[in-house]
């Protein structure tokens, strides 16, 4: 496994829309584990593909504490519901932090490593992480959808780990 390099705003590479993965082999398990340990050393609880320089249908979500790692190939979304607003930070918009508005609830049909189908469903800081990594997917940023700048000291109040991609 390898840390990559995360790709920072403005990169055209984060507004472009992925391809979508049509071989699931040793190249996409590869990618996939060096996102996960990417993510994890850059503390953050998800990654998309082409914050690495990869444009494909690829992103992992890990909340950590015992939590399962997601991985999403080729995810799409199915149903939203409920809305809320809550801080969120990009580990490729280092020191940006913002208020956005995301659905509650998320369900997606995406991928597995192995090519096989399944469906997930999500709440709250799970649903906003999932729904956060699926629109990098289709090269939408965070920063235009975030409602209201936050300076970090704002969020010191949460739990260390609220908003952090």
């Amino acid at each position: 496994m390898a840390i990559l390099e995360i790709v920072k705003s403005p990169s055209p590479l984060l507004k472009a829309k992925c391809k979508e993965v049509k071989k699931f082999d040793a190249k996409l398990a590869k990618l996939l584990d060096d996102m996960h340990e990417t993510m994890v050393e850059a503390d953050g609880i998800g990654l998309a593909a082409p914050q690495v320089g990869q444009l494909l249908r690829v992103a992992i979500v890990d909340l950590g504490e015992g939590a399962d790692v997601i991985e999403m190939v080729n995810p799409v979304v199915t149903e939203i519901g409920g809305s809320e607003i809550e801080v969120e930070g990009c580990l490729s918009f280092p020191g940006l932090y913002g208020e956005v508005e995301r659905p509650f609830y998320v369900k997606v049909e995406a991928q597995e490593r192995d090519g096989s189908l399944y469906e997930l469903e999500a709440e709250d800081y799970e649903a906003r992480a999932i729904l956060h990594e699926i629109d990098h997917l289709d090269g939408i940023l965070f920063d235009s959808k975030i409602k209201r700048i936050v300076d970090p000291e704002e969020f010191e109040e949460f739990d260390g780990e609220e908003g952090v991609e």
